[in-house]
Protein backbone atom coordinates (compact mmCIF):
# COMPACT_ATOMS: atom_id res chain seq x y z
CA UNK A 1 0.00 0.00 0.00
CA UNK A 2 1.16 3.49 -0.83
CA UNK A 3 1.75 5.86 1.87
CA UNK A 4 0.82 10.11 2.55
CA UNK A 5 3.40 11.82 4.40
CA UNK A 6 1.22 15.01 5.06
CA UNK A 7 3.81 17.82 7.00
CA UNK A 8 1.00 20.58 7.93
CA UNK A 9 1.55 24.30 7.83
CA UNK A 10 3.22 26.51 10.49
CA UNK A 11 3.13 30.26 11.33
CA UNK A 12 6.62 31.14 10.70
CA UNK A 13 7.94 31.56 7.09
CA UNK A 14 7.50 28.59 4.48
CA UNK A 15 10.83 28.11 3.48
CA UNK A 16 11.86 25.32 5.57
CA UNK A 17 12.81 21.68 4.63
CA UNK A 18 10.58 19.37 5.98
CA UNK A 19 13.27 17.42 8.12
CA UNK A 20 11.23 15.35 10.10
CA UNK A 21 8.99 14.06 7.04
CA UNK A 22 11.96 12.98 5.29
CA UNK A 23 13.74 11.09 8.22
CA UNK A 24 10.79 8.93 8.37
CA UNK A 25 10.46 8.40 4.14
CA UNK A 26 14.32 7.86 4.56
CA UNK A 27 13.09 4.95 6.58
CA UNK A 28 11.45 2.96 3.92
CA UNK A 29 13.02 4.66 0.74
CA UNK A 30 13.09 2.05 -1.84
CA UNK A 31 10.52 -0.33 0.04
CA UNK A 32 7.21 1.54 -0.21
CA UNK A 33 5.69 4.06 -2.67
CA UNK A 34 4.80 7.93 -0.80
CA UNK A 35 4.34 11.03 -1.91
CA UNK A 36 4.87 13.79 0.88
CA UNK A 37 2.40 16.80 0.90
CA UNK A 38 3.28 19.90 2.08
CA UNK A 39 0.95 21.96 3.34
CA UNK A 40 3.24 24.75 3.91
CA UNK A 41 3.33 24.38 0.27
CA UNK A 42 0.09 23.72 -1.52
CA UNK A 43 -2.65 26.19 -1.44
CA UNK A 44 -4.95 23.66 -0.17
CA UNK A 45 -3.65 20.91 0.88
CA UNK A 46 -7.15 19.26 1.84
CA UNK A 47 -8.00 18.90 -1.80
CA UNK A 48 -4.69 17.28 -2.59
CA UNK A 49 -4.94 14.27 -0.47
CA UNK A 50 -8.16 13.62 -1.32
CA UNK A 51 -7.58 13.82 -4.77
CA UNK A 52 -4.81 11.13 -3.50
CA UNK A 53 -6.85 8.96 -2.14
CA UNK A 54 -9.12 8.75 -5.09
CA UNK A 55 -6.51 5.91 -5.88
CA UNK A 56 -7.25 2.94 -3.84
CA UNK A 57 -3.64 1.93 -3.99
CA UNK A 58 -2.77 4.58 -1.05
CA UNK A 59 -3.41 2.68 2.72
CA UNK A 60 -1.47 4.52 4.73
CA UNK A 61 -1.70 8.74 6.02
CA UNK A 62 1.31 9.36 7.88
CA UNK A 63 1.15 12.73 10.02
CA UNK A 64 3.90 15.12 11.89
CA UNK A 65 2.10 17.18 14.30
CA UNK A 66 3.99 20.17 16.49
CA UNK A 67 1.66 21.70 19.12
CA UNK A 68 -0.04 24.77 17.87
CA UNK A 69 -0.77 25.77 13.80
CA UNK A 70 -0.51 22.33 12.79
CA UNK A 71 -3.08 21.40 14.87
CA UNK A 72 -5.56 23.51 12.51
CA UNK A 73 -4.76 21.25 8.95
CA UNK A 74 -4.05 18.24 11.17
CA UNK A 75 -7.20 17.62 13.12
CA UNK A 76 -10.22 18.55 10.48
CA UNK A 77 -7.74 16.21 7.28
CA UNK A 78 -7.26 13.21 9.41
CA UNK A 79 -10.83 13.50 10.38
CA UNK A 80 -12.01 13.73 6.70
CA UNK A 81 -10.52 10.75 6.32
CA UNK A 82 -11.66 8.99 9.03
CA UNK A 83 -14.80 9.26 7.63
CA UNK A 84 -14.55 8.95 4.30
CA UNK A 85 -12.07 6.41 3.57
CA UNK A 86 -12.10 4.04 6.59
CA UNK A 87 -9.49 1.55 5.57
CA UNK A 88 -6.62 4.27 5.61
CA UNK A 89 -4.33 3.72 8.70
CA UNK A 90 -3.61 7.15 10.22
CA UNK A 91 -0.21 7.40 11.81
CA UNK A 92 0.92 10.30 13.68
CA UNK A 93 4.49 11.59 14.96
CA UNK A 94 5.95 14.54 16.16
CA UNK A 95 6.23 16.44 19.67
CA UNK A 96 2.52 17.14 19.69
CA UNK A 97 1.18 13.79 19.10
CA UNK A 98 4.22 11.90 21.66
CA UNK A 99 3.33 14.27 24.16
CA UNK A 100 -0.51 14.13 23.82
CA UNK A 101 -0.71 10.66 23.15
CA UNK A 102 -3.28 9.56 24.90
CA UNK A 103 -5.74 12.16 23.95
CA UNK A 104 -4.88 11.72 20.16
CA UNK A 105 -5.16 7.92 20.48
CA UNK A 106 -8.52 8.86 22.29
CA UNK A 107 -9.84 10.87 19.12
CA UNK A 108 -10.92 7.64 17.48
CA UNK A 109 -9.26 9.05 13.90
CA UNK A 110 -6.01 8.44 15.07
CA UNK A 111 -4.65 4.78 14.69
CA UNK A 112 -0.93 4.68 16.02
CA UNK A 113 1.43 7.18 17.12
CA UNK A 114 4.94 7.37 16.71
CA UNK A 115 6.35 8.15 20.00
CA UNK A 116 9.94 9.90 19.50
CA UNK A 117 12.15 8.51 16.86
CA UNK A 118 10.53 6.75 14.31
CA UNK A 119 13.59 5.41 12.13
CA UNK A 120 12.77 1.78 13.12
CA UNK A 121 9.50 2.28 14.74
CA UNK A 122 7.90 3.11 11.90
CA UNK A 123 8.99 0.86 9.02
CA UNK A 124 8.50 -2.27 11.38
CA UNK A 125 4.68 -0.66 12.05
CA UNK A 126 4.30 -0.48 8.68
CA UNK A 127 5.54 -4.75 8.19
CA UNK A 128 3.34 -5.33 11.12
CA UNK A 129 0.64 -3.86 9.48
CA UNK A 130 0.33 -5.18 5.84
CA UNK A 131 1.55 -8.84 7.87
CA UNK A 132 -1.01 -8.21 9.98
CA UNK A 133 0.68 -9.39 13.15
CA UNK A 134 1.11 -7.98 16.43
CA UNK A 135 2.50 -4.51 17.22
CA UNK A 136 2.93 -5.05 20.89
CA UNK A 137 6.61 -5.63 20.54
CA UNK A 138 7.57 -2.28 18.71
CA UNK A 139 9.11 0.49 20.83
CA UNK A 140 8.07 3.95 20.63
CA UNK A 141 4.52 2.96 19.78
CA UNK A 142 1.16 4.00 21.60
CA UNK A 143 -1.96 2.73 20.30
CA UNK A 144 -5.31 1.25 21.24
CA UNK A 145 -6.70 -2.29 21.26
CA UNK A 146 -10.27 -1.88 22.32
CA UNK A 147 -10.89 0.46 25.54
CA UNK A 148 -7.19 -0.09 26.28
CA UNK A 149 -4.30 2.37 25.16
CA UNK A 150 -1.20 0.75 24.94
CA UNK A 151 2.50 2.78 25.60
CA UNK A 152 5.48 0.49 24.29
CA UNK A 153 8.99 0.98 25.90
CA UNK A 154 11.32 3.67 24.49
CA UNK A 155 14.62 2.29 22.11
CA UNK A 156 17.21 3.28 22.59
CA UNK A 157 18.61 6.50 20.68
CA UNK A 158 20.40 5.07 16.92
CA UNK A 159 24.07 6.22 16.42
CA UNK A 160 22.36 9.24 13.97
CA UNK A 161 25.45 8.20 11.07
CA UNK A 162 24.21 5.06 10.29
CA UNK A 163 21.07 6.76 9.43
CA UNK A 164 19.97 6.71 5.41
CA UNK A 165 20.85 9.99 3.81
CA UNK A 166 17.65 12.38 3.54
CA UNK A 167 15.52 11.99 0.19
CA UNK A 168 16.87 15.57 -0.79
CA UNK A 169 16.01 14.17 -4.55
CA UNK A 170 12.08 13.16 -3.98
CA UNK A 171 10.96 16.18 -2.24
CA UNK A 172 12.49 17.86 -5.04
CA UNK A 173 10.52 16.10 -7.65
CA UNK A 174 7.54 17.44 -5.24
CA UNK A 175 8.39 20.45 -4.75
CA UNK A 176 11.11 22.63 -5.90
CA UNK A 177 13.94 23.11 -3.39
CA UNK A 178 14.43 26.30 -4.16
CA UNK A 179 11.14 27.02 -2.27
CA UNK A 180 12.76 25.55 1.07
CA UNK A 181 16.00 27.85 0.81
CA UNK A 182 14.66 31.41 1.77
CA UNK A 183 16.47 34.71 2.13
CA UNK A 184 17.20 35.55 5.66
CA UNK A 185 20.02 37.92 7.24
CA UNK A 186 22.31 35.09 7.51
CA UNK A 187 22.07 34.52 3.34
CA UNK A 188 20.12 34.21 -0.04
CA UNK A 189 19.57 30.73 0.28
CA UNK A 190 19.69 29.31 4.12
CA UNK A 191 19.30 25.67 4.50
CA UNK A 192 17.52 24.53 7.60
CA UNK A 193 19.16 21.28 8.87
CA UNK A 194 19.05 19.11 11.78
CA UNK A 195 22.19 17.34 12.97
CA UNK A 196 20.97 15.66 16.20
CA UNK A 197 18.04 14.70 18.31
CA UNK A 198 17.01 15.18 21.72
CA UNK A 199 18.86 17.19 24.76
CA UNK A 200 20.70 15.48 27.80
CA UNK A 201 19.55 17.82 29.91
CA UNK A 202 16.10 18.20 31.82
CA UNK A 203 14.23 21.82 31.97
CA UNK A 204 10.75 21.12 33.31
CA UNK A 205 9.30 23.30 30.98
CA UNK A 206 10.44 21.61 27.44
CA UNK A 207 8.10 19.18 25.30
CA UNK A 208 11.76 17.60 24.60
CA UNK A 209 12.08 16.40 28.19
CA UNK A 210 9.05 13.67 28.26
CA UNK A 211 9.91 12.27 24.56
CA UNK A 212 13.70 11.88 24.98
CA UNK A 213 14.21 11.70 28.85
CA UNK A 214 17.70 13.47 28.84
CA UNK A 215 19.48 11.44 26.10
CA UNK A 216 21.11 13.07 23.08
CA UNK A 217 23.19 11.53 19.94
CA UNK A 218 24.39 13.93 16.82
CA UNK A 219 25.79 13.33 14.22
CA UNK A 220 29.51 13.74 13.56
CA UNK A 221 31.09 16.33 12.33
CA UNK A 222 32.30 14.80 9.11
CA UNK A 223 28.75 13.54 8.67
CA UNK A 224 26.83 17.19 8.95
CA UNK A 225 29.69 18.75 6.89
CA UNK A 226 29.13 15.94 3.99
CA UNK A 227 25.20 16.75 4.46
CA UNK A 228 25.82 20.39 4.29
CA UNK A 229 28.03 20.34 1.30
CA UNK A 230 25.77 18.80 -0.87
CA UNK A 231 23.44 21.10 -0.15
CA UNK A 232 25.62 23.56 -0.86
CA UNK A 233 26.85 21.90 -3.98
CA UNK A 234 23.53 20.59 -5.16
CA UNK A 235 21.33 23.30 -4.60
CA UNK A 236 22.78 26.57 -3.82
CA UNK A 237 22.45 26.71 -0.39
CA UNK A 238 24.44 29.49 1.16
CA UNK A 239 23.93 29.93 5.23
CA UNK A 240 23.03 27.44 7.88
CA UNK A 241 20.12 27.34 10.41
CA UNK A 242 20.67 24.67 13.24
CA UNK A 243 17.15 23.30 14.14
CA UNK A 244 18.81 20.61 16.91
CA UNK A 245 17.02 20.74 20.31
CA UNK A 246 21.28 21.58 21.05
CA UNK A 247 23.72 22.00 18.61
CA UNK A 248 26.54 22.72 21.07
CA UNK A 249 25.93 19.64 23.58
CA UNK A 250 29.90 18.75 22.10
CA UNK A 251 32.44 21.02 22.27
CA UNK A 252 34.84 18.53 20.16
CA UNK A 253 31.74 18.03 17.67
CA UNK A 254 31.26 21.82 16.62
CA UNK A 255 34.50 22.43 16.73
CA UNK A 256 35.69 20.32 14.46
CA UNK A 257 32.38 21.24 12.10
CA UNK A 258 33.66 24.75 12.59
CA UNK A 259 37.07 23.95 10.98
CA UNK A 260 35.70 22.08 8.29
CA UNK A 261 33.30 24.96 7.08
CA UNK A 262 35.61 27.24 7.58
CA UNK A 263 36.40 28.39 4.10
CA UNK A 264 33.17 27.65 2.93
CA UNK A 265 31.79 31.26 3.01
CA UNK A 266 28.42 30.34 4.98
CA UNK A 267 27.27 31.85 7.75
CA UNK A 268 25.43 29.81 10.18
CA UNK A 269 23.05 29.46 13.62
CA UNK A 270 22.18 27.37 15.94
CA UNK A 271 20.54 26.78 19.81
CA UNK A 272 22.47 25.66 22.50
CA UNK A 273 22.80 26.41 26.16
CA UNK A 274 24.49 29.16 28.06
CA UNK A 275 25.92 26.90 30.70
CA UNK A 276 26.96 24.44 28.58
CA UNK A 277 28.43 27.07 26.33
CA UNK A 278 29.96 28.95 29.04
CA UNK A 279 32.72 25.83 29.57
CA UNK A 280 33.86 26.46 25.86
CA UNK A 281 37.33 28.09 25.58
CA UNK A 282 38.30 31.26 24.14
CA UNK A 283 40.16 29.89 21.09
CA UNK A 284 37.01 27.67 20.58
CA UNK A 285 34.22 31.09 20.58
CA UNK A 286 36.53 32.47 18.23
CA UNK A 287 36.80 29.18 15.86
CA UNK A 288 33.03 29.40 15.90
CA UNK A 289 33.03 32.91 14.73
CA UNK A 290 35.44 32.75 11.85
CA UNK A 291 33.95 29.74 10.77
CA UNK A 292 30.23 32.13 10.25
CA UNK A 293 28.40 31.21 13.65
CA UNK A 294 26.69 35.00 13.23
CA UNK A 295 24.01 33.93 16.56
CA UNK A 296 23.00 31.77 19.18
CA UNK A 297 19.73 31.18 20.26
CA UNK A 298 19.77 30.60 24.06
CA UNK A 299 16.96 29.53 26.34
CA UNK A 300 17.59 31.89 28.92
CA UNK A 301 14.13 31.84 30.89
CA UNK A 302 14.64 33.73 33.68
CA UNK A 303 17.17 36.27 35.24
CA UNK A 304 15.75 34.86 38.97
CA UNK A 305 17.97 31.92 40.72
CA UNK A 306 14.62 30.20 42.19
CA UNK A 307 12.79 30.17 38.99
CA UNK A 308 15.56 28.68 37.47
CA UNK A 309 16.33 25.93 39.68
CA UNK A 310 12.02 25.32 39.50
CA UNK A 311 13.33 24.63 35.91
CA UNK A 312 16.10 22.31 36.73
CA UNK A 313 18.30 24.84 35.26
CA UNK A 314 19.44 26.07 38.41
CA UNK A 315 22.88 25.34 39.54
CA UNK A 316 24.48 25.48 36.63
CA UNK A 317 22.73 28.55 35.00
CA UNK A 318 21.91 31.62 36.93
CA UNK A 319 20.94 35.06 36.33
CA UNK A 320 24.92 36.18 36.74
CA UNK A 321 25.79 34.17 34.62
CA UNK A 322 23.67 35.43 31.98
CA UNK A 323 24.85 38.92 33.12
CA UNK A 324 28.62 37.31 32.08
CA UNK A 325 27.72 35.43 29.02
CA UNK A 326 26.27 38.31 27.47
CA UNK A 327 29.73 39.99 28.10
CA UNK A 328 31.94 37.22 26.86
CA UNK A 329 29.62 36.76 23.53
CA UNK A 330 29.63 40.40 22.73
CA UNK A 331 34.06 40.10 22.96
CA UNK A 332 33.33 37.14 20.15
CA UNK A 333 31.80 38.86 17.85
CA UNK A 334 29.07 36.32 18.50
CA UNK A 335 25.03 38.24 18.83
CA UNK A 336 23.40 35.95 21.62
CA UNK A 337 19.85 35.84 20.86
CA UNK A 338 18.24 34.94 24.73
CA UNK A 339 14.70 33.86 24.65
CA UNK A 340 12.83 34.68 28.45
CA UNK A 341 9.68 33.04 29.38
CA UNK A 342 7.09 35.29 31.70
CA UNK A 343 4.41 34.53 33.64
CA UNK A 344 5.28 31.75 35.97
CA UNK A 345 2.59 30.52 37.64
CA UNK A 346 2.78 31.59 41.88
CA UNK A 347 0.82 31.96 44.88
CA UNK A 348 -1.17 34.83 44.37
CA UNK A 349 -1.60 37.63 41.96
CA UNK A 350 0.89 40.00 43.99
CA UNK A 351 3.44 37.71 43.20
CA UNK A 352 2.74 37.07 39.63
CA UNK A 353 2.73 40.55 38.89
CA UNK A 354 6.65 40.81 40.80
CA UNK A 355 7.74 38.15 39.14
CA UNK A 356 6.80 39.67 35.89
CA UNK A 357 8.45 43.01 36.84
CA UNK A 358 11.61 41.58 38.15
CA UNK A 359 12.32 39.99 34.32
CA UNK A 360 11.66 42.88 32.77
CA UNK A 361 13.96 44.83 35.11
CA UNK A 362 16.66 41.90 34.21
CA UNK A 363 15.58 42.16 30.82
CA UNK A 364 17.25 45.95 29.77
CA UNK A 365 19.96 44.88 32.30
CA UNK A 366 20.98 42.23 29.74
CA UNK A 367 20.60 44.74 26.79
CA UNK A 368 22.70 47.57 29.13
CA UNK A 369 25.34 45.13 29.46
CA UNK A 370 25.29 43.78 25.27
CA UNK A 371 23.06 45.92 22.85
CA UNK A 372 23.19 43.54 20.32
CA UNK A 373 21.52 40.99 22.35
CA UNK A 374 17.99 39.89 20.52
CA UNK A 375 15.51 38.96 23.21
CA UNK A 376 12.72 37.07 22.58
CA UNK A 377 9.77 37.02 24.91
CA UNK A 378 7.08 33.95 25.57
CA UNK A 379 4.50 33.44 27.74
CA UNK A 380 4.97 30.19 30.15
CA UNK A 381 2.68 27.26 28.87
CA UNK A 382 2.93 24.26 30.91
CA UNK A 383 4.48 20.70 29.48
CA UNK A 384 3.42 17.88 30.99
CA UNK A 385 6.46 16.54 32.92
CA UNK A 386 5.49 14.18 35.99
CA UNK A 387 7.18 15.09 38.91
CA UNK A 388 8.29 18.56 37.52
CA UNK A 389 7.81 21.21 40.01
CA UNK A 390 6.40 23.89 37.91
CA UNK A 391 3.60 21.64 36.34
CA UNK A 392 2.44 20.73 39.52
CA UNK A 393 2.76 24.37 40.50
CA UNK A 394 -0.19 24.55 37.16
CA UNK A 395 -2.28 21.64 38.04
CA UNK A 396 -2.98 23.15 41.51
CA UNK A 397 -3.69 26.59 40.19
CA UNK A 398 -6.45 25.02 37.77
CA UNK A 399 -4.71 24.33 34.95
CA UNK A 400 -5.56 21.57 32.62
CA UNK A 401 -4.89 20.36 28.94
CA UNK A 402 -7.60 19.45 26.82
CA UNK A 403 -9.44 16.06 27.76
CA UNK A 404 -10.43 15.57 23.53
CA UNK A 405 -8.27 16.27 20.85
CA UNK A 406 -11.43 18.41 18.95
CA UNK A 407 -10.79 21.25 21.90
CA UNK A 408 -6.93 21.78 20.48
CA UNK A 409 -9.03 23.28 17.42
CA UNK A 410 -10.01 26.39 19.89
CA UNK A 411 -8.04 29.29 18.92
CA UNK A 412 -6.64 29.63 21.92
CA UNK A 413 -5.18 25.94 22.04
CA UNK A 414 -3.94 26.49 18.72
CA UNK A 415 -1.68 29.45 19.52
CA UNK A 416 -1.13 27.89 23.26
CA UNK A 417 2.51 26.52 21.75
CA UNK A 418 3.85 29.64 20.17
CA UNK A 419 3.75 30.77 24.01
CA UNK A 420 1.92 34.23 22.98
CA UNK A 421 -0.93 34.14 24.45
CA UNK A 422 -2.25 32.78 27.92
CA UNK A 423 -4.65 29.88 28.86
CA UNK A 424 -3.25 30.00 32.47
CA UNK A 425 -5.39 30.51 35.31
CA UNK A 426 -3.18 32.93 37.64
CA UNK A 427 -2.25 35.19 34.44
CA UNK A 428 -4.67 38.10 33.80
CA UNK A 429 -5.35 40.06 30.59
CA UNK A 430 -3.50 43.12 32.01
CA UNK A 431 -0.72 41.00 32.73
CA UNK A 432 -0.37 39.98 29.23
CA UNK A 433 -0.67 43.46 27.69
CA UNK A 434 1.70 44.77 29.96
CA UNK A 435 4.03 42.01 29.03
CA UNK A 436 3.29 42.42 25.15
CA UNK A 437 3.61 46.11 25.66
CA UNK A 438 6.99 45.94 26.88
CA UNK A 439 7.93 43.91 24.10
CA UNK A 440 6.81 46.46 21.40
CA UNK A 441 8.21 49.18 23.43
CA UNK A 442 11.67 46.96 23.56
CA UNK A 443 11.39 45.98 19.80
CA UNK A 444 11.79 49.87 19.29
CA UNK A 445 14.57 50.92 21.12
CA UNK A 446 16.51 47.69 19.58
CA UNK A 447 15.07 46.49 16.44
CA UNK A 448 16.05 42.62 15.48
CA UNK A 449 18.78 42.68 12.99
CA UNK A 450 17.09 39.30 11.46
CA UNK A 451 14.64 42.19 9.44
CA UNK A 452 16.28 42.86 6.34
CA UNK A 453 13.41 45.06 4.87
CA UNK A 454 14.44 48.03 7.78
CA UNK A 455 16.32 50.90 6.23
CA UNK A 456 18.71 52.98 8.74
CA UNK A 457 16.30 55.96 8.71
CA UNK A 458 13.04 53.58 9.87
CA UNK A 459 15.48 52.14 12.27
CA UNK A 460 16.86 55.63 13.83
CA UNK A 461 13.24 56.65 13.98
CA UNK A 462 11.95 53.88 15.72
CA UNK A 463 14.24 54.23 18.69
CA UNK A 464 13.51 58.14 18.52
CA UNK A 465 9.91 57.42 19.29
CA UNK A 466 10.16 54.82 21.88
CA UNK A 467 13.15 56.58 23.38
CA UNK A 468 11.39 58.59 26.29
CA UNK A 469 9.46 55.02 27.20
CA UNK A 470 12.09 53.29 27.35
CA UNK A 471 13.58 55.88 29.40
CA UNK A 472 11.35 56.37 31.92
CA UNK A 473 9.82 52.50 31.72
CA UNK A 474 6.40 54.01 30.24
CA UNK A 475 5.00 50.50 28.33
CA UNK A 476 1.70 51.11 28.84
CA UNK A 477 -0.49 51.47 25.64
CA UNK A 478 2.67 52.50 22.77
CA UNK A 479 -0.26 52.95 19.80
CA UNK A 480 2.08 54.65 18.14
CA UNK A 481 4.58 52.02 18.37
CA UNK A 482 2.20 49.07 17.31
CA UNK A 483 1.39 51.55 14.56
CA UNK A 484 4.79 52.01 13.42
CA UNK A 485 5.43 48.50 13.48
CA UNK A 486 2.49 47.30 11.72
CA UNK A 487 1.64 49.85 8.66
CA UNK A 488 4.65 51.96 8.21
CA UNK A 489 7.85 49.09 8.95
CA UNK A 490 5.86 45.80 8.50
CA UNK A 491 7.94 44.77 11.78
CA UNK A 492 9.27 40.74 11.78
CA UNK A 493 8.59 39.27 14.82
CA UNK A 494 11.78 36.46 15.08
CA UNK A 495 9.53 34.58 18.34
CA UNK A 496 6.69 34.38 15.77
CA UNK A 497 8.35 33.73 12.36
CA UNK A 498 11.76 32.66 12.50
CA UNK A 499 14.70 34.70 10.31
Amino acid sequence: MKIIFFNPKVTIHAKIIPNSILQIAASIHGQHDYVIVDGNRESDPLEKIMDLFRDPSFGFFCCTVMPGPQLAQAIPISKMIREQYPHVTIIWGGYFASNQSHTVIRSGYVDYVINGPGDHAFPELLQALTARTSVATISNLVYRTGDTIYKTPKADLIDQDTLPDLPYDTLHSFYPMDGYLGKTFLGTRTIAYHSSIGCPFSCSFCGVVPIFETRWKGKSAERIYRDIRFLKETYGGNAITFHDNNFFVSEKRVVEFAERIMHDGMAWWGEGRIDTMDKYSDASLATLRRSGCRMIFFGAESGNDTLLRQMDKGGTQSGNKLRSFAARLREHDIIPEYSFVLGFPAATEDEVWKLIDQEIRFIREIKSINPSTEIIIYIYTPVPTEGSDLYNQALARGFQFPRHLDEWMKPEWLNFDLHRQYVTPWLTPAMIRHIHDFETVLNAQYPTISDLKLTAFQRTAMRWFSSWRYRFHRYAHPYELKFLQKYWLRYRRPEKEGF
